[in-house]
């Protein structure tokens, strides 16, 4: 797999460096320096993808998702062949990368469709606050606010499957939903047949599945997601991006938003990730 991202890497810095500036688009550069020389080198590479990010233009308010993709130059509408509902948005190298997926897992009669894409941080606090106060219920239909009357204990039963606003890659138009929001969907059937597809297939196309399995290699962050795919040629720039300069004192502008400090929500949730994605 990684031979393959390699490639992919290296074929979409030769696309991007041919193409113009486009001054707000906010591109990033992927690129993967040689990471077999110790935690030093790892050092390096983060810090190099990190000012390629900034290089491109991306910044911190990239990153925490304040933006409007609907009017963002880099962002473009999903086409509703391709999704379960209008109103969807993806950056358009993303997009790009999803359509020839699609068409791909087509072939092996597989129909790959987006429930979620981009969620700026205002969409995110929506979900956040909903769960915070109780409107939405969480796990078997309790209300958050009242099972779990301690600040930390309730966001850390929310960050079970859904981010902070400010924290989720959601923010950064690399990052879909496909198909279901259940990983016991798949499982068997149809489900099954999608998700074998995607593990053989998906990084073929630039795709990574963050949210792997909680364990040794991935003992933080999110619960595992079948469902939550990322397109890493963009995603691990952003990534190396926060990893130097998203702190947890900036994840401010909604309920709850103090437990972020106590819960160290940036190394533990947005860097805890499936180690096959990082950079």
């Amino acid at each position: 797999m990684k031979t393959n991202m390699a490639i992919l890497f290296l074929a979409l810095a030769l696309t991007i460096s041919c193409q113009p500036s486009r001054g707000q688009e906010q591109d990033a550069k992927p690129g993967k320096e040689d990471s077999n020389e110790g935690p030093g080198a790892y050092s390096t590479t983060l810090s190099s993808l990190a000012d390629t990010a900034i290089a491109r233009g991306f910044t911190l308010d990239y990153v925490m998702g304040h933006f409007d993709p609907a009017t963002h130059p880099g962002f473009t509408l999903v086409d509703t062949r391709f999704a379960d509902r209008e109103g969807l948005y993806l950056r358009k190298d993303t997009y790009e990368a999803f359509l020839r997926m699609y068409e791909a897992a087509k072939k092996d009669d597989v129909t790959l469709t987006i429930r979620s894409a981009t969620r700026n941080f205002d969409y995110q606090k929506g979900i956040w606050e909903r769960k915070w106060t109780g409107a939405q219920a969480i796990e078997n239909g309790k209300d958050a606010s009242k099972a779990y009357p301690n600040p930390k204990e309730r966001a850390l039963k929310i960050l079970e499957y859904s981010s902070m606003p400010g924290t989720s890659r959601h923010h950064w138009g690399t990052d879909m939903d496909l198909n279901a929001f259940t990983n016991k969907y798949f499982e068997t059937g149809e489900g099954l047949k999608i998700y074998e597809w995607l593990s053989a297939h998906a990084a073929e196309y630039g795709f990574c599945q963050p949210y792997s399995p909680k364990g040794e290699a991935r003992p933080y962050g999110y619960n595992e997601e079948k469902w939550h795919w990322s397109f890493l040629p963009i995603a691990q720039p952003l990534t190396a991006l926060a990893k130097e300069k998203l702190k947890d004192d900036m994840i401010t502008g909604f309920k709850g938003a103090e437990s972020a400090t106590e819960i160290g929500v940036v190394e533990k949730y947005v860097l805890g990730i499936n180690p096959e994605c990082l950079p």
